[in-house]
């Protein structure tokens, strides 16, 4: 592969990241740099709160907090009635979760490359209620089988199928829509973890099929930490679809035993949530439809595959990724030594990486026979000269023991 070209507009888009002239920054499904934007939007909010007070600025500012509403909608193919925002993405997908009444005996289909945290709440729910979790088998390429996955729905339809959508520590993007199509199908309710999709990709989550997606701000999104969103899909909704433990934002108290649900997806909200991390979701929001998803997938997964190109040049390196496609997300194995210490290493140097774990992704990692790996995950804004920096420095500390 050749080295790709930077872009006519990446000059405006560093300039509008701060942290570029600092440092080089392959971290973005950890958390990337945020554009001068977000930090604007946050500020100004905060500001305002210091000046009238926080429930004040939460009630003067009405107008803006819908359009958050509606530019995240965008994003992700939906309307501002689809979106709930939450703490963060974890949060949103329990939320997800709650929507149901699992009981002893209740399936749960999944993947084998779920997300750690995802993984851990199936396995609570099996604990605490006798949930069972069936995972499909892969691809040989990798990824889930959406053949398998019709088969499985055909022989016993599972109460939920929950497939995150990439996962953290690999390249790899799972078939989600083939999978939307069989449980549409079969009419079983399917949830999908977005996390790492949204802001790097183009989205529209009503044609994957889904009725849940949750996301986080602060990875491709280039937004702040400690926010993220659900989106819920109308027909979910429309049935009554509502979190376990709805609280007063997400429905009404109107008699001593009734509540009446908030008709959209509010109902699966708090009713405490920082504005001034909205608003900077917001920014981010606005910011990457401006940009285009597009113009992020077709910059950001070209810097990937040259990264991984690059990595097989190092002795002892043996990248990990796989799938019939892959996206901004590029993990390697390093000749035994133990990634995390080389992150610090590399972090020392001014270049940010990731260290994903064998618990990050048990299944996975095992399958791979790898017991943890470097993560560089770069965005439309890095530039290939990053990238061979970075990887020149790798094969230095690798060379250096």
């Amino acid at each position: 592969m050749s080295r790709p070209a930077d872009p006519p507009d990446l000059a405006r888009w560093r300039a509008d990241t701060p942290g570029c002239e600092r440092r080089i920054h392959l971290n973005s499904a950890g958390a990337s740099l945020v554009p001068r934007p977000v930090r604007a939007a946050i500020d100004a909010h905060l500001d305002l709160e210091d000046e009238i007070g926080g429930y004040e600025a939460g009630e003067a500012r009405p107008e803006a907090l819908e359009r958050v509403g509606e530019d995240v909608g965008r994003v992700v193919g939906a309307a501002r009635r689809n979106i709930a925002f939450s703490q963060n993405s974890t949060t949103a997908f329990a939320q997800a979760l709650g929507a149901f009444d699992f009981a002893a005996g209740d399936v749960i289909l999944t993947s084998r490359a779920d997300y750690a945290s995802n993984q851990i709440m199936y396995l609570s729910l099996a604990r605490r209620l006798g949930v069972e979790i069936v995972r499909a088998p892969d691809l040989p390429e990798g990824g889930i089988d959406p053949q398998a996955v019709r088969e499985i729905v055909r022989r016993r339809p599972p109460t939920l199928v929950a497939v995150t959508w990439i996962p953290t520590n690999s390249g790899l993007v799972q078939a989600v829509a083939p999978i939307g199509a069989v449980c549409r199908a079969a009419d079983v309710p399917y949830l999908v973890d977005g996390c790492q999709a949204v802001g790097q990709m183009p989205i529209d989550a009503p044609a994957i099929g889904c009725d849940y997606l949750s996301a986080t701000s602060r990875k491709f999104l280039r937004g702040p930490r400690g926010i993220g969103f659900l989106y819920v899909a109308d027909h979910a909704l429309a049935a009554g679809a509502h979190p376990l433990l709805v609280d007063m934002h997400g429905a009404t108290w109107t008699d001593p035993d009734r509540f009446e649900l908030t008709p959209d997806a509010r109902r699966f909200e708090s009713w405490e949530i920082a504005y001034a991390l909205v608003l900077g979701l917001g920014a981010a929001a606005a910011y990457a439809l401006e940009v285009g998803l597009e113009t992020a997938r077709e910059r950001s997964w070209a810097l990937a595959a040259y990264a991984r190109e690059r990595l097989t040049e190092v002795p002892g390196v043996r990248v990990l990724d796989r799938g019939a496609e892959r996206c901004a997300i590029v993990t390697a194995e390093l000749a035994g030594r133990a990634a995390a210490e080389i992150k610090l290493a590399l972090r020392a140097r001014g270049i940010n990486t990731s260290s994903p774990a064998r618990d990050d992704a048990v299944i996975d990692m095992d399958a791979k026979g790898a017991s943890s790996a470097i993560r560089i995950s770069p965005h439309y804004y890095n530039s290939a000269a990053e990238i061979d920096t970075a990887v020149e420095s790798l094969g230095d500390l690798l060379g250096s023991r």
